[in-house]
C-alpha cells in the first residue's frame, strides 16, 4: 500500500512510549507552482528529520482518507478574487459536505500555510477558510496558520521560515527523532543532496522515424502537448493524466489567428496598451462577459538556444521523463511518449523570465566546482543570506539563464533542471468583447509590461511583449483557451455602477457591448461607468466607444446612468475615479437604492481600497448613516452578490 514504513520513531505520550511509523502528509493546492515549491520544501525537511514525508497535490489524494492520517500539513494559495486553485476545488467541495461531523478529523494533527498577496482584498482567504474548516471537523492544530505575502520584500519566505521553525519544534516535542530538524532546515547545515524527483530516459530514434516527426505545425503542437502531459504525469504521478476532452486547456489549447494588434495609447506615451483580436470561428469556444482568456506565451528562441548551450543539452535528443518514486512506477508515462529536449525547454520550462526559488541556489552549490561560487551559493541558501539573495535574485528579477551564466562552474544535470526551473505559465486577460457583437472573435486589452530594476536593468513582460510584436499579416497561431471569470454580471434589469480605470475597463467593454446589443430588444437598466487614466490625449482607452454610448447610448444621462472619467495628470491636483464617485454621490446612492450592483476592476494596488472608502463616504453623506454602518452595508452588498471586485497586480 501507500504507507510502507521507512523508519521507526518513538512517540511520546501517555504512560508509555510506543513505536510506530511517523508518517507526515503534505497536501498542496497550487495554481502557478509556488504552493508546490513550499510543499516540497516541507517534505524535504521532514525527511531530513526522519519523517516518512509524502507530498501530494490535493487532486491526487482521496480526501475521504483524511481521518486515517496522523499528521497533515496543508499548503494552499489564493488565486484571483479569493478562489481556490483548480486542483483544490473538488477537495474543498468534499470538505464542505454536511454529513461530516465535528469529530471527523479528531485523530488528525494539522497545520496550514497559505500563499497570497496583500494587495488583494481577500488576502489568503483560501488558507483561512481551510484552517477554520479543518478545525470545525475536529482537527487538532499543531501551530497557528502561516500566511505568506507576495508583497513582502522577501516574498512568502519571510513568513515561511519562522513558521517552519515553529512547526518542527512542535513536532519534535511529540516525536523523539534521530535528526533534530533545527539543524537540518534548508540551507542550514544539510550536507547530503536530496535525490531528484525525476528520472530521464534517453532514446535514439531511427532516421526514418525522426524525419516524419514534427514535420508540420499540427505535428509540432502534438509534440508540445505530449511534453506538457509527460511533465504533468511526472509531477503528479497519482493524478489521472486524461486529455482535455472537456474543452481547450493548457495541454490542448486552441491555436487562434491574431487578426488585430492596435496600439490604444499614443506612441509617445510611457505605457503601451494594445487592443488585440483573435479569430475563433472554427473553435467552438463560447464566452460571456466577465470571462477571461488564457494565453500561453512563446519564449525568445535565442534565449532558449543560449540556455541549452549553457547547460550542454542536445536539443535534438529524445527523452522520456518519469518520477523517481518507486511507489509510482506502475503509473509512469507510456514509454512511447518521447519528446525532444528542445520542446521541453522551449514550451514547458520558463528559462528567460521566471525567477527561481531559494532551493535552486542550494542545489547549484553541490555542482559548483569553483570554490568562490560554491561558497556564495551556500551563503544564499542560508537564513543569513536571505536579504542578499533577495537583492540579487527577486529584486532584480534575474532569470534562470542569467543566474547560470553568473555561476559558470555549475553544470546541472537535466534531471535537476527539470525539477528546479519554473514552469512556463499561461497569462490571463479579461475578455473585452461580447459574442453578441463579435460572434467569431475574442478581444483582449493588453498593457505591455516593462520596468527598470534597482540596478537599472530593463525588464519586459514575457507574454505582453510577445503579443505586442505579432504582426497580423504573419497569421501567427497563438495558443489560447477560455476560463470562466469571477465577475458574474446580473440580468439586464439590474442597475450597475462600474469602476474600471486603465485596463480595468476591459471586462466592462464586453459588458457594455452586451447590454447595448440587448437594448434593441428589451429594456435595459441604468449603467453608471467611472473610467480613469492619466491624460485625455495620451491614454484615453476606447475613447470613441465610451463617448458614443454616453452621447446617445446606454451610458447617456437620459437612461439614468452616465459616463464619468478622471484624467489624473491633466491638472495640477490629481483626480482619480474615487473623486468622481464622491462628486456623483446622489446618483450613486440612487442606483444603490434601486437595487444596483457595484463592479470594480483594475490594479490591485490602492485603487480598490480607495474606491471602497469613497463609496462609504457616499453612503454616509446621502443616508446619514454612521461610518461603521456604511461599512457593514457594503459588506452586506458583497455577501448578497451586489459588490464585486476583480483586480490584478
Amino acid at each position: 500500500g501507500r504507507r510502507s514504513p521507512l523508519m521507526v520513531v518513538v512517540v511520546v505520550g501517555g504512560a508509555r512510549a510506543m513505536a510506530e511509523t511517523a508518517r507526515l502528509l503534505v497536501l498542496y493546492a497550487s495554481q502557478t507552482g509556488n504552493a508546490q515549491d513550499v510543499a516540497e520544501r516541507i517534505g524535504r525537511e521532514g525527511k531530513r528529520g526522519d519523517f516518512d514525508a509524502w507530498v501530494m497535490s490535493m487532486d491526487e489524494y482521496f480526501v475521504g482518507d483524511l481521518p486515517k492520517e496522523r499528521i497533515v500539513i496543508f499548503v494552499a494559495s489564493t488565486t484571483g478574487q479569493g478562489e481556490p486553485p483548480d486542483s483544490m476545488k473538488a477537495f474543498w467541495k468534499f470538505l464542505l459536505r454536511r454529513g461530516l461531523g465535528s469529530d471527523w478529523l479528531k485523530a488528525v494533527r494539522y497545520a496550514v500555510f497559505g500563499l497570497g498577496d496583500s494587495g488583494y482584498l481577500k488576502y489568503n482567504i483560501v488558507a483561512k477558510k481551510l484552517d477554520r474548516r479543518i478545525s470545525d471537523l475536529g482537527g487538532n492544530v499543531i501551530v497557528e496558520k502561516g500566511l505568506g505575502d507576495d508583497q513582502h520584500p522577501l516574498g512568502y519566505d519571510a513568513a515561511l521560515d519562522p513558521w517552519l521553525s515553529s512547526l518542527w519544534r512542535a513536532l519534535r516535542g511529540s516525536f523523539l527523532l534521530v535528526n533534530s530538524i533545527d539543524y537540518v532546515s534548508e540551507g542550514n547545515g544539510n550536507k547530503i543532496l536530496d535525490p531528484p524527483r525525476f528520472h530521464v530516459v534517453y532514446h535514439s530514434l531511427p532516421a526514418e522515424i525522426e524525419q516524419t516527426r514534427c514535420s508540420g505545425e499540427e505535428d509540432r503542437w502534438v509534440e508540445i502537448q505530449n511534453a506538457r502531459r509527460m511533465m504533468e504525469a511526472a509531477d503528479k504521478p497519482l493524478k489521472s493524466c486524461i486529455a482535455d476532452n472537456a474543452g481547450y486547456g493548457p495541454n490542448q489549447p486552441y491555436l487562434a489567428r491574431l487578426i488585430c494588434n492596435k496600439r490604444l495609447t499614443e506612441p509617445d506615451h510611457e505605457q503601451d496598451v494594445r487592443h488585440i483580436e483573435f479569430d475563433i470561428r472554427s473553435s467552438g469556444i463560447q464566452y460571456a462577459p466577465g470571462d477571461v482568456l488564457a494565453v500561453m506565451p512563446s519564449q525568445d528562441r535565442q534565449a532558449v538556444d543560449a540556455f541549452m548551450k549553457r547547460c550542454c543539452l542536445n536539443p535534438d535528443a529524445y527523452v522520456t521523463v518519469e518520477t523517481t518514486k518507486s511507489q509510482y512506477l506502475d503509473r509512469r508515462m507510456d514509454k512511447e511518449c518521447r519528446v525532444k529536449i528542445q520542446t521541453i525547454v522551449e514550451y514547458v520550462l520558463d528559462v528567460a523570465s521566471a525567477t527561481p526559488r531559494r532551493y535552486f541556489f542550494e542545489v547549484m552549490s553541490y555542482f559548483a566546482t569553483a570554490e568562490h561560487e560554491r561558497e556564495k551559493l551556500q551563503y544564499f541558501a542560508t537564513p543569513e543570506g536571505h536579504n542578499d539573495l533577495y537583492e540579487y535574485n527577486q529584486r532584480e528579477r534575474r532569470n534562470v539563464l542569467e543566474i547560470l551564466e553568473d555561476f559558470p562552474s555549475v553544470q546541472l544535470p537535466l534531471e535537476w533542471l527539470l525539477q528546479l526551473v519554473p514552469r512556463l505559465q499561461p497569462r490571463y486577460f479579461s475578455i473585452s468583447s461580447s459574442m453578441l457583437v463579435h460572434p467569431h472573435e475574442v478581444h483582449i486589452t493588453v498593457a505591455v509590461v516593462s520596468w527598470v530594476t534597482a540596478f537599472k536593468r530593463i525588464r519586459h513582460g514575457l507574454c505582453s511583449t510577445w503579443l505586442s510584436q505579432i504582426d497580423p499579416k504573419d497569421e501567427a497561431a497563438v495558443p489560447i483557451w477560455k476560463r470562466e471569470g469571477t465577475l458574474k454580471f446580473p440580468p439586464p434589469s439590474v442597475p450597475l455602477i462600474l469602476v474600471g480605470p486603465g485596463t480595468g475597463c476591459a471586462p466592462f467593454r464586453a459588458f457594455i457591448q452586451e447590454r447595448a446589443s440587448l437594448s434593441s430588444s428589451q429594456p435595459i437598466a441604468s449603467i453608471l461607468f467611472f473610467f480613469g487614466c492619466r491624460k485625455e490625449r495620451k491614454d484615453f482607452l476606447y475613447r470613441d466607444c465610451w463617448l458614443s454610448e454616453a452621447a446617445n447610448g446606454i451610458l447617456s444621462e437620459q437612461t439614468g446612468g452616465g459616463f464619468l472619467v478622471a484624467f489624473s495628470r491633466d491638472q495640477q491636483n490629481k483626480v482619480y475615479v474615487q473623486d468622481k464617485i464622491k462628486q456623483a454621490s446622489k446618483k450613486v446612492w440612487g442606483l444603490l437604492q434601486s437595487g444596483g450592483a457595484i463592479y470594480i476592476a483594475g490594479s490591485a494596488n490602492k485603487m480598490p481600497i480607495d474606491v471602497a472608502t469613497a463609496l462609504e463616504e457616499v453612503v454616509v453623506q446621502e443616508s446619514g448613516l454612521s461610518k461603521d454602518t456604511a461599512q457593514r452595508l457594503l459588506k452586506q452588498l458583497e455577501r448578497v452578490g451586489r459588490y464585486h471586485v476583480e483586480v490584478w497586480s
